[in-house]
This record gives C-alpha cells, sequence and structure tokens, in this order.
C-alpha cells in the first residue's frame, strides 16, 4: 500500500535520495530500526550518526546493528540531538527523526518541543543542497500534542528559498496518526 503510514512514506522518501557512501543521521535512535535502515543505504563506503538520550535505546541499536552485521559504519551517541552540531559533520544527505518516545519504553522520556526545533535547525544547516529531512510526529495518549504544535508552527516559517516542506497528514484515520514531514534543502 503506497500510503499505509507516516514511517513508510519516511522511508520511501529516504531510498530516493540516500545513495552508498552518503553521511546521515538518525536523530532518535530508538530501537535501532531507522539506523538499521539507515546503514543498509549508505554501504560500507558511507557514515551513521546515531542519536538517542536513553542507554536502553543505545543499547537496542547496538544490538540490532550487531545482529545485523552493520555495526562498523555507524557512530551511536548518547546525547540529545539538539547538539548533532558536535559530532556531525557538514555534507549530510539525510536526517531522519521519530518524535514521541521509545517504542515499549517509559512514557515520561520522550522528544520535547525545544529541543526537536534546535535539532530541526543544526539538521538543515548540515545538510547538503538536496538533502532531506524526514520527520515521523507521533502524538495522541499521553504525549506529544505540545511538540506536534510547536513542531507545525516551526516548520512554517522555514523560509522557501532555503527549504521545501511537505505535511502528510492522514484526514480520515483514527487516534492520532503519526504525521509524516519532509523538509527539502534548496541548491
Amino acid at each position: 500500500m503506497l500510503l499505509k503510514n507516516a514511517l513508510v512514506i519516511s522511508h520511501r522518501i529516504i531510498k530516493k535520495v540516500v545513495m552508498p557512501g552518503d553521511i546521515v543521521v538518525d536523530a532518535t535512535a530508538g530501537n535501532g530500526n531507522d539506523t538499521l535502515f539507515l546503514a543498509n543505504l549508505v554501504g560500507d563506503a558511507g557514515k551513521v550518526y546515531a542519536f538517542d538520550i536513553q542507554d536502553t535505546a543505545i543499547e537496542n541499536t547496538r544490538k540490532k546493528l550487531i545482529d545485523n552485521d552493520k555495526y562498523n559504519n555507524v557512530k551511536l551517541i548518547k546525547d540529545s540531538h539538539e547538539n548533532m552540531d558536535r559530532y556531525v559533520p557538514d555534507g549530510v544527505k539525510a536526517v531522519m527523526f521519530n518524535l514521541g518516545y521509545l517504542p515499549g519504553g517509559d512514557h515520561s522520556i520522550g522528544t520535547k518541543p525545544s529541543s526537536t526545533i534546535r535539532a530541526l535547525e543544526k539538521a538543515l544547516s548540515l545538510l547538503k543542497p538536496n538533502g532531506i529531512i524526514t520527520m515521523v510526529v507521533y502524538y495522541g495518549g499521553d504525549s506529544g500534542f505540545d511538540e506536534k504544535e510547536a513542531v507545525m508552527e516551526y516548520v512554517k516559517t522555514i523560509d522557501y528559498k532555503k527549504a521545501t516542506v511537505l505535511v502528510h497528514e492522514f484526514a480520515n484515520q483514527i487516534n492520532c496518526p503519526p504525521i509524516a514531514i519532509c523538509i527539502e534543502k534548496c541548491k
């Protein structure tokens, strides 16, 4: 199904942009699914920088990468994604975000509006022209409404001469379906 969910849309867009040898960022490593996805796309010649603030997330990601023999081209960083500019060089082809909390983890620990917006600003500055940021915004239940609103307001302020912003929302799904946001840096 072409429009199955926000994560599928995010992955399809990333697959069209990222090539072997590229530098990419998983801004929210979580359980390692996107980190592994990116590691497969960039191959041995590329580099993935994966961020998370939780030890559990870093260890889950490390295990997934080792189990899939993809650990060599990934740098796991236990720090906030808002500090990505301290670790990642310019010339990034793609940055992926999944906002919310660690699936299966503590719901009180999750991404926050202020650090996410700072991370988005830094991601935009690190991107090479025609590079892409994908963001899956999970909200609803016990978290994420404030972050969703803050991110949606922020992306509307991005200068259209610097980047194109596309928001995918599912209008007829129930229970606060995740939103996919794609930001492509202009030439």
